[in-house]
C-alpha cells in the first residue's frame, strides 16, 4: 500500500472511532464533556494530543533551529506550564462546580456582562489556534502526494475529515481519538528518532551539534529589553492557556476530583520532556541533509523535518511519521473546533436566544459546523503565516481580558464585577495601544496588557461604591454554598 493509502485509511479510521463515540452521546453533559467519566489514562492522552499539535511537530522544531531553547520558551515550555498550573490551583475549585464551559463561571461569579466579553475573549483566540492546524493538515496532505493535493485542497480535505467526527461525536469523539492518536505520536517520533540519530551518526554528534550552536541557551540577551520581551513570550503560551474551554473541558470531563487534578499535571510534565523529540529529530535532519537544509532554513524551516522524512527514510517510517504528524494535529484541531462551539452556545447564544435542552445538542452541532467553516476560510485568508506564530498570537486575547477574573474570581472575595469590567476594558485597551503604536516595541503589547488588567481588576474591585459592596456580601454567602456544589 502507498503512503497516500495509508493515510486514506488512517483517516477513515479516526472518522470510524468519532462516530462510535457520537453513540454515546445522549446529553448536553455528554457531548461537552464526555459524561464526567473519563479515567485517568484518558485525561492526560486527552490534554497531551490536545497540546501536542502543528506548532509542536512542525512549527516549534524550526523555529528552535532558528533561535535555540530562548526562541521557543512559549512553546512547549510556557504551554506545558499551563498544564501544570492549571492542576495545581484551578482544576479542584473548577471540578467541584456545576458548570458546563469555562464563560459559566464568569456568569455566575460575576454576570452576564463580563460572561460575554470573556468568553468572547477566548473564542477569538482559537481562530489563530484551529488555523494553525488547518494550514499543518494541508501542508501534510501536499507533501504526502508530492504536490498531487495542493496546499489548499489539502486544508480543505483535513479540515472537512476533522469535522465530520467531531461535529457527531462531541467531547467523546475528542477523547477517544485522541487516545489512539496519542499512541501513534509517540511510537511514531520515538522509533523515527532513533533512526534519525543513527542516520545522522549518533545521538552524540545530534547532541553536539545542537551544543556547538548555542541552541541550549534557554535566556535572553541580557538586557531590559531582552528580559521583558523574553517574559512576555513564555507567559503568552502559560498564562493565555489557562482561562481557556478546551483545557476545562479536560478538567471537567474527568471522573473524579482526584484525575481532574493529576491528569492535566502529567499531561504537562509529559509534554514538555517529549517536544523535546521533535526538536532532536530536526537537528538530525540538518546532519543529515546539510545541503538541502541551508535552503529550507532560508526559506521555510518547518518543511526540514516532513522532507527529511520523505525524502531519506523507508516506506514504514515514512507511514509511521505521517500518520504522527496527523495524529498531532487532528487531535489538536477536534479540540479546538469543539471548545469555541461550546462556549458560543452556552455562553453567548443563551444571553440572546432561548435554547431549550432537548434541542441544545443539536445546536452545538450546528456551531460547529459554522465555527469550523469560518476558521477555514480564515486559515485559507492566511495561507503562509508561520504555524509557530499562528499560535503564540492567539493566546493573547485570553491574558489580558479572561486570566484576572478567573484567578481573582476563585481566590479573592472581593473581586466585583466593577473590578473584573474594569480589567477586561482597560487591559485590552493597553493591548491594543501597544500593539499598533510604536510603543510595542519598548514594552511588550502581551505583558503590558496583562499588568494594567492586574492592577485594574484590584483596583476596580476596591473602589467604594454600594454595588461593590452587595457583590462582596453576596459571594461570602454564596461561595460557600455553590463553589462546592459537585455536579449532580
Amino acid at each position: 500500500m502507498s503512503l497516500i493509502g495509508f493515510v486514506i485509511l488512517y483517516m477513515a479510521v479516526s472518522i470510524g472511532i468519532g462516530l462510535y463515540a457520537a453513540t454515546r452521546v445522549k446529553t448536553t453533559q455528554d457531548y461537552a464533556l464526555a459524561g464526567r467519566s473519563l479515567p485517568l489514562a484518558m485525561v492526560i492522552t486527552a490534554t497531551f494530543a490536545t497540546w501536542f499539535g502543528s506548532e509542536t511537530v512542525l512549527g516549534l522544531p524550526g523555529r528552535f533551529i532558528e533561535g535555540g531553547i530562548a526562541g521557543v520558551i512559549e512553546e512547549p515550555f510556557g504551554s506545558g506550564m499551563a498544564l501544570i498550573l492549571v492542576g495545581a490551583f484551578f482544576a479542584s475549585k473548577l471540578y467541584k462546580m456545576n458548570l458546563l464551559t469555562i464563560g459559566s463561571f464568569y456568569r455566575h461569579r460575576y454576570g452576564k456582562g463580563i460572561e460575554l466579553a470573556c468568553s468572547i475573549f477566548i473564542i477569538l483566540s482559537y481562530l489563530g489556534w484551529v488555523a494553525a492546524q488547518v494550514s499543518a493538515l494541508g501542508l501534510v496532505l501536499n507533501l504526502v502526494t508530492e504536490g498531487a493535493i495542493s496546499v489548499t485542497l489539502g486544508m480543505v480535505i483535513g479540515t472537512f475529515v476533522v469535522l465530520f467526527y467531531t461535529m457527531y461525536g462531541g467531547m467523546w469523539s475528542v477523547a477517544l481519538t485522541d487516545f489512539f492518536q496519542m499512541i501513534l505520536i509517540v511510537a511514531g517520533l520515538v522509533v523515527i528518532a532513533f533512526f534519525a540519530g543513527d542516520m545522522a551518526g549518533g545521538a552524540d554528534k545530534v547532541v553536539a551539534y545542537a551544543s556547538e550552536k548555542n541552541l541550549f541557551n534557554p535566556w535572553p540577551e541580557m538586557t531590559l529589553h531582552g528580559w521583558l520581551f523574553w517574559i512576555s513570550a513564555a507567559m503568552t503560551m502559560m498564562i493565555g492557556s489557562i482561562p481557556q474551554q478546551d483545557v476545562f473541558q479536560r478538567v471537567m470531563s474527568a471522573k473524579s476530583g482526584k484525575v481532574a487534578v493529576a491528569g492535566p499535571i502529567i499531561g504537562g510534565v509529559f509534554y514538555i520532556f517529549f517536544a523535546a523529540v521533535p526538536m532532536f529529530i530536526v537537528i538530525a535532519s540538518i546532519l543529515v541533509m546539510p545541503d538541502v537544509s541551508g535552503k529550507m532554513l532560508a526559506e521555510d524551516p518547518q518543511q526540514l523535518l516532513p522532507t527529511m522524512i520523505r525524502d531519506y527514510m523507508p516506506m514504514w517510517l515514512r507511514v509511521l511519521f505521517f500518520g504522527a504528524v496527523l495524529s498531532a494535529v487532528m487531535s489538536t484541531a477536534s479540540a479546538t473546533i469543539l471548545a469555541p462551539s461550546t462556549t458560543f452556545v452556552e455562553n453567548v447564544l443563551k444571553n440572546f436566544v432561548h435554547v431549550s435542552d432537548k434541542h441544545e445538542v443539536r445546536t452545538m452541532r450546528a456551531t460547529v459546523l459554522v465555527f469550523t467553516l469560518l476558521v477555514l476560510v480564515y486559515a485559507l485568508s492566511v495561507e503562509g503565516t508561520a504555524i509557530y506564530d499562528m499560535v503564540a498570537m492567539a493566546y493573547q486575547f485570553p491574558v489580558v481580558g479572561a486570566f484576572w477574573p478567573l484567578v481573582l474570581g476563585l481566590y479573592w472575595k472581593r473581586a466585583t464585577t466593577l473590578g473584573a469590567a474594569c480589567s477586561i476594558v482597560l487591559g485590552g485597551a493597553a493591548w491594543v495601544i501597544l500593539t499598533v503604536t510604536p510603543l510595542g516595541e519598548v514594552i511588550p503589547c502581551v505583558l503590558g496588557g496583562f499588568v494594567i488588567a492586574g492592577i485594574a481588576m484590584v483596583a476596580g474591585s476596591l473602589v467604594p461604591v454600594e454595588a461593590n459592596r452587595r457583590h462582596v456580601a453576596r459571594w461570602a454567602r454564596e461561595s460557600k454554598l455553590v463553589e462546592y456544589r459537585p455536579v449532580a
